[in-house]
């Protein structure tokens, strides 16, 4: 069998995650791309994935294989790529993972803009607010909101994201409006669970030290948009992103409180993993993003303008 094409079965059945998957992606028939993985085990003599019924993993040589193996392939594409872009448009796909709710907000515009751009390229978005591994899911990119945990990624930064603490105006009616964060421990409190420290808010006084206060939590979910939703309909004090808040704001359904706090600003980088170079379609997305995220993003400019 053609080894090129054992490499593109591989790789194709671990990053969609069976056989089935693979066979789809790649238009061929499932027993045909079983054939082609198990021909390249027999060839180098190892195996490189654990089959169950249930689901398919790396074994440890399969992970440093396929890690290769997805290096020669992008290479390979890669190279025709930029043959053609002496000609012509970036073509080629596009995998990119997102946090669901920044993503859903705010990436359409600019994934739509590029597009028009270059009309060849194919999107792949994986919208998900749980940590995603860039390698083992075999995505060129990702958007990280945070401080990066993985110092084996490449990153760019795109925008500071600041945080606003805000209620209804029916629950500040009912509870008054905290005059300080100390007093946020007096107030019932959604917390984003997601975070590694949900039910203490920190922030910086007006002579530089560091504070923090416990927060009274009386929900926690891993979904901003439902604590922002709980927030609208007089259930308590919401710490959010602006770029989750703004449109609540911009409605009334919203009102910040504690205005004059500098609360932390937490960087969003674009992050990609190390390879011997950048394909050309990656780096022309990255390079956009950063400039169509430079300056004030349009989400803080909506809460200063209230």
């Amino acid at each position: 069998m053609d080894r090129f094409e054992d490499l593109q079965a591989f790789v194709a059945v671990v990053e969609a995650g069976s056989f089935t998957a693979a066979a789809q992606r790649l238009d061929a028939a499932k027993s045909v791309v079983s054939r082609r993985v198990s021909a390249l085990e027999r060839r180098l003599g190892v195996q490189l994935l654990h089959r169950t019924t249930r689901r398919l993993s790396l074994t440890d040589t399969g992970r440093s294989f396929y890690e290769e193996s997805a290096r020669i392939l992008a290479d390979l594409e890669e190279a025709e790529s930029a043959a053609q872009q002496e000609h012509g448009e970036l073509r080629g796909a596009l995998r990119v993972a997102l946090p669901l709710s920044f993503g859903v907000r705010h990436m359409c515009k600019p994934v739509a803009a590029f597009s028009k751009l270059h009309r060849d390229i194919r999107f792949d978005l994986n919208l998900n607010d749980r940590y995603v591994d860039l390698v083992e899911e075999g995505m060129d990119l990702g958007i990280r909101i945070g401080h990066l945990r993985d110092s084996s990624l490449i990153a760019r930064k795109l925008f500071d994201m600041r945080s606003i603490v805000c209620a209804s105006p029916g629950y500040l009616k009912s509870h008054g409006e905290p005059r300080t964060p100390v007093e946020l421990g007096d107030h019932d409190c959604l917390v984003y669970s997601n975070l590694a420290d949900a039910d203490t808010l920190s922030w910086k006084a007006a002579n530089g030290r560091e504070r923090s206060v416990a927060l009274n939590s009386i929900m926690r979910a891993n979904s901003g948009d439902f604590l922002a939703n709980a927030a609208a309909h007089g259930m308590g004090i919401v710490i959010q992103p602006t770029f989750l808040a703004s449109e609540s704001i911009r409605r009334g359904n919203l009102v910040p409180v504690l205005t004059d706090i500098d609360w932390p600003a937490t960087p969003a980088h674009a992050v990609y993993p190390p390879t011997r170079h950048l394909s050309h379609r990656v780096r022309a997305f990255i390079d956009f993003l950063v400039e169509r995220f430079a300056g004030t993003p349009p989400w803080d400019r909506d809460c200063e303008a209230i």
